[in-house]
């Protein structure tokens, strides 16, 4: 067993490589820029909702209240005419993504403190690097891609866009397993 706390610099280092990273990832390769559609006229449809000054939140439409509401007549009806779609309205203004990177960041070090758990308890020191490798990468891909699939099942967003941020996942989980094997505690 390596005691969590002598792992702080590999959890550190690879939580900077994830960050680095993602940045390239989203700023030079553009492969996500498709992700999301634009509205056939977004001005209109930006007017529309500004009318309504909905709060920042989650919203989903048509929406029951109740198990019973969805299977009114009503609700079905509103279905079948659609729209259908969930929309997120966030805060209105300039840009400004420290808050984003802020908890990004953190994020990257949560997934690497479970990686150094999880690797500290089933290698002992002076471990094979493939081992170190398999232990905290394999962690590290569970953290950073599998949840994303229940955005694909449950809130209908697109599944190539899914699978482009778990691809993402699979680069981060290699950095982090790179380095946790490169850096491993000697005996």
């Amino acid at each position: 067993m390596v005691p969590i706390i002598s792992l702080w610099l590999l959890i550190l280092l690879s939580s900077v490589a994830t960050f680095v990273i993602s940045s390239i990832i989203h700023m030079v390769l553009g492969y996500h820029k498709n992700d999301f559609l634009a509205f056939p006229n977004e001005t209109q449809v930006m007017d529309d909702l500004r009318k309504h000054n909905l709060p920042e939140g989650n919203y989903s439409f048509p929406r029951a209240s109740s198990m019973k509401d969805m299977k009114s007549p009503e609700f079905n009806e509103k279905m079948k005419q659609g729209p259908v779609g969930m929309l997120t309205i966030i805060k209105s203004g300039s840009p400004d993504m420290s808050k984003e990177l802020t908890l990004w960041f953190i994020y990257s070090i949560i997934i690497g403190i479970f990686s150094a758990y999880i690797a500290g308890h089933a290698l002992t020191p002076g471990a094979h690097y493939l081992a170190v490798f398999r232990f905290a990468g394999a962690t590290a891909f569970v953290g950073y891609s599998l949840a994303l699939l229940q955005n694909s099942i449950w809130y209908k967003r697109g599944w190539a866009a899914t699978f482009k941020s778990m691809f993402d996942g699979l680069i981060y989980a290699l950095f982090t397993g790179g380095i946790f094997g490169w850096l491993w505690p000697a005996m």
